[in-house]
């Protein structure tokens, strides 16, 4: 009988050792982004499940923020159930997000007033464990936060995307200190591909890599975000050799 009533109390702490060590208590999983250029370097082949990522503008213009915004858009998109967006003010353009492959109806938006705040509700969300994913908009992020985000996310299973937005040039310098995310994303808007009638064609981005736990860093070409959420190589790059500059140098784990 005594047996019989440890077995609950020893399989609860298993599990929380488990998160504690890794996150392997809910069987992680990934969410490829279905480009084998991009996958072929994420651990498991694509992003984890109950994680921690990162995303910033290569630059410090609106632009180059408003594509990151837009990545973590398409893969808050690919995921199912609800997502919880959380900002400090409100300059969100529904519309492009809907672009990006993420409908309105989906969206939860919190406008929490400040940082402290946004990450408060960020870390509550990830722990809520009935999301399809939260994001959050912050300029800053913390070792000791960004640890108490990464546990709340694997205890729940549930996928993070802390999305780095600054307004100020002393606020960009805060991406290049170390985080406990497991991978951190930079992404710049390039010209988009010329077309044969008067137009603008589809928005490319460099997307580079620039952490990844138990991974390498890469960067890659690629159109932007459709209907779906999903990334595509352009036609005139996808067997180029601009594509195999990924994996160049090991990230740190």
């Amino acid at each position: 009988m005594k047996e019989a009533a440890a077995s609950p109390i020893v399989a609860e702490l298993r599990a929380r050792i488990q998160r504690l060590e890794g996150g392997r208590a809910h069987g992680r999983t990934v969410l490829p982004f279905g480009i084998k250029e991009i996958d072929g370097r994420l651990p498991g082949g694509g992003l984890a499940f109950g994680a921690l990522h990162e995303a910033a503008g290569g630059g410090n213009g609106a632009i180059d923020g408003a594509a990151a915004a837009l990545f973590a858009a398409g893969i808050a998109a690919r995921t199912r159930g609800k997502i919880l967006w959380c900002v400090a003010r409100q300059d969100l353009f529904a519309p492009a997000l809907a672009q990006a492959g993420l409908a309105p109806d989906r969206v939860i938006y919190v406008e929490a007033g400040d940082e402290k705040s946004v990450l408060a509700c960020f870390e509550e969300g990830l722990r809520h464990g009935g999301l399809g994913g939260v994001v959050a908009e912050v300029a800053r992020l913390s070792m000791t936060a960004s640890r108490r985000l990464q546990l709340a996310a694997e205890s729940s299973g549930t996928i993070g995307f802390a999305v780095r937005r600054w307004r100020r040039q002393a606020e960009a310098a805060e991406f290049g200190q170390p985080t406990a995310s497991v991978t951190r994303w930079r992404v710049t808007a390039l010209p988009s591909a010329p077309l044969p009638v008067p137009g603008v064609g589809r928005a490319r981005w460099r997307l580079e890599l620039i952490r990844c736990r138990a991974g390498e860093s890469a960067d890659f070409e690629v159109e932007a975000c459709d209907g779906k959420g999903r990334l595509h190589l352009p036609s005139d790059l996808a067997h180029g050799p601009d594509q195999k500059k990924a994996g160049r140098r090991r990230a740190v784990s």
